[in-house]
């Protein structure tokens, strides 16, 4: 079964699981391709995890503004995402104080899961993205890059 990790933003995140593996790169390394100017996809067959990202604007801030692969290591982005993750799951659990139509889903990331370097850096990059976009604070200093 191939576990599909979604996070479909225009005020909304799904995340779940699917059997089918159209569009799945064939290559060992995780294989980057925009389906349209706003989403960005980064396949794994071996990993068998697929991250979409549709956010206006966030595949040109991740071009121009994001820090370069291998810049950060896995390990520090698995640790942020991990933290990152925590909190906004709480978030999604008290819609009463935190706005439902950004926090909508959970997201199911697992620390013991090696979801690639790709998969961390997209999901890393999504959160500092949706942080400074929203004005948002998941976990400590959110950097501007």
């Amino acid at each position: 079964m191939k576990k599909v990790i979604y996070i479909l933003i225009v005020l909304l995140i799904i995340i779940g699981c699917s059997t089918s593996k159209s569009n799945v790169a064939t290559a060992d390394k995780p294989k980057v391709a925009t389906k349209s100017s706003d989403t960005v996809k980064i396949v794994n067959e071996e990993l068998e995890y697929e991250v979409i990202i549709i956010e206006p604007g966030f595949d040109f801030w991740l071009a121009s503004t994001a820090y370069p692969r291998g810049y950060l290591s896995q390990s520090y982005m698995e640790t942020k995402n991990y933290q990152y993750v925590l909190e906004w799951n709480n978030r999604v659990r008290q819609p009463q104080i935190y706005n439902p139509n950004l926090y909508e889903m959970t997201i199911d990331y697992s620390p013991t899961i090696n979801y690639g370097y790709e998969v961390n850096y997209l999901i890393y990059n999504y959160m500092i993205y949706f942080q400074n976009k929203y004005n948002q604070r998941l976990y400590g200093r959110v950097p501007t890059r």
